[in-house]
């Protein structure tokens, strides 16, 4: 009873059975379409595999059917290279035409085929290539192109005509960069940090731009986005480090600097003082001119010859340098420096001393000197002029003119230098300043212009 009713569930599937008139007229209809087998397979109810084997058995070969519309194959390369010169005229094209084209439609295609853009003139071609029966793979030899491209234009030309296959579809050049909704939108993006839309960066790219701009569901290329980043004036510069001082009287000893040098006397000397070091004498690195594939090697630990702190003075109105070489930066050498500059210009009534908020430039000692030296008894006894102190604002370095002095002298003597001792590095610092000062001498020039 089990066995009766397991064979009564049995579905048996009747396999279909087409005569050899159907065959024959399935495959006849497919070859004069111009459709592809997976279409006319569809339409009649078929697998596209059975219609290729129907074709391979009973159907005429191509050339044949080809034949009847009046085309031969071995002319398929000359007839394609005369419709592309010009050579042949529509009615001539008509009597080549495997599937019929409506004579409008043949002489918008014949024009766009001689007239249009290039790739224009490609997508008119091919369809008259293929509508005349013509192979896909001699098509895309010809005009080189993909199968895929090809079986494009004809799909376009049968739903949408001439107009359809010749239909601009790609954006004109510049139409997305002039959205002024997408341009909007990307400058809110380069004004919002990346942080915001999930990368884990502090500052963008193109790429992370697209990227977020897709993610908000909008499709645009690396491409637009740099168009319209410079047409708004924007690019990628590196951050300015700023020169600041912390000092909250800032502004007033600034000011006050620049009230005595706008009032300074000819007997009066301002002066600019600094600490250039301490330095090692040993091979030093440097710019200087190579030919090309030939590179200065300095090795990175040398051992030194010796360690120099050069203690100097720039007088601004005469552009004129005092130095001396010191042991330690401290309290002594700033007396030091005091002493000297009242020996060399005693002729002078005053003389003003500006420099950084160093402690030992400050010092209670040094104060102490100054007090002494100022008093009325000390300066009748050494006739020497009174000092004045004009310090800089803290964290002021870049007001600090003998700061450039410095500068100039380090690349003209110490980069690229190879000293063998300290006396020979004293030596060239020391002729360096002799004409500079020398120079100003001649060619008198005041110091501290910005200031």
């Amino acid at each position: 009873m089990n066995m009766m009713k397991a064979m009564t569930a049995v579905s048996v599937k009747v396999r279909r059975q087409y005569d050899t008139t159907f065959k024959r007229e399935a495959v006849a209809h497919w070859l004069a379409s111009g459709k592809s087998a997976e279409v006319v397979a569809h339409e009649l109810g078929l697998s596209p595999g059975r219609l290729f084997a129907w074709h391979s058995l009973l159907g005429p070969p191509v050339r044949e059917v080809r034949a009847a519309a009046g085309f031969r194959a071995y002319e398929a390369t000359t007839y394609m290279f005369s419709i592309i010169r010009g050579s042949l005229s529509i009615a001539d094209i008509e009597t080549h035409l495997l599937k019929p084209i409506e004579r409008s439609e043949l002489a918008k295609l014949h024009q766009a085929a001689l007239d249009e853009a290039p790739y224009l003139r490609r997508r008119a071609q091919a369809v008259i290539f293929y509508r005349s029966g013509i192979s896909l793979e001699a098509i895309m030899r010809v005009l080189i192109l993909s199968r895929n491209a090809l079986k494009r234009y004809v799909r376009s030309f049968d739903a949408g005509g001439v107009d359809g296959l010749l239909e601009r579809r790609h954006w004109k050049r510049g139409t997305k960069a002039e959205n002024p909704k997408l341009r909007e939108l990307v400058l809110s993006v380069i004004h919002s940090p990346p942080s915001r839309f999930g990368f884990n960066r502090t500052s963008w790219t193109i790429k992370l731009m697209k990227g977020a701009l897709q993610a908000k569901g909008y499709l645009i290329g690396r491409n637009v986005i740099s168009r319209i980043i410079k047409a708004e004036g924007y690019g990628f510069w590196k951050a300015k480090v700023c020169l600041t001082s912390n000092d909250p009287d800032y502004e007033q000893k600034v000011k006050k600097i620049t009230g005595i040098l706008a009032k300074l006397k000819a007997d009066e000397k301002f002066f600019s003082i600094d600490e250039f070091g301490p330095f090692a004498v040993k091979m030093q690195g440097g710019r200087s001119y190579m030919k090309a594939g030939q590179v200065r090697v300095v090795p990175q630990f040398q051992k030194s010859k010796g360690v120099l702190i050069l203690t100097a003075a720039l007088e601004l109105s005469e552009n004129q340098v005092t130095h001396f070489y010191s042991a330690h930066k401290n309290t002594d050498e700033m007396v030091k420096l005091l002493d000297l500059l009242l020996e060399k210009y005693a002729d002078q009534s005053r003389i003003y001393l500006s420099w950084d908020a160093a402690s030992w430039h400050a010092s209670k000692r040094f104060y102490a000197r100054v007090k002494e030296i100022n008093s009325s008894k000390y300066r009748a006894v050494h006739k020497c002029p009174r000092v004045k102190l004009a310090p800089l604002p803290s964290r002021a370095q870049f007001l600090n003119v003998i700061e450039s002095v410095f500068s100039g002298m380090a690349q003209s003597v110490i980069h690229n230098s190879d000293y063998q001792s300290v006396a020979e590095a004293i030596a060239a610092i020391d002729r360096h300043f002799a004409e500079r000062n020398q120079e100003f001498k001649d060619s008198p020039k005041r110091a501290g212009g910005k200031i």
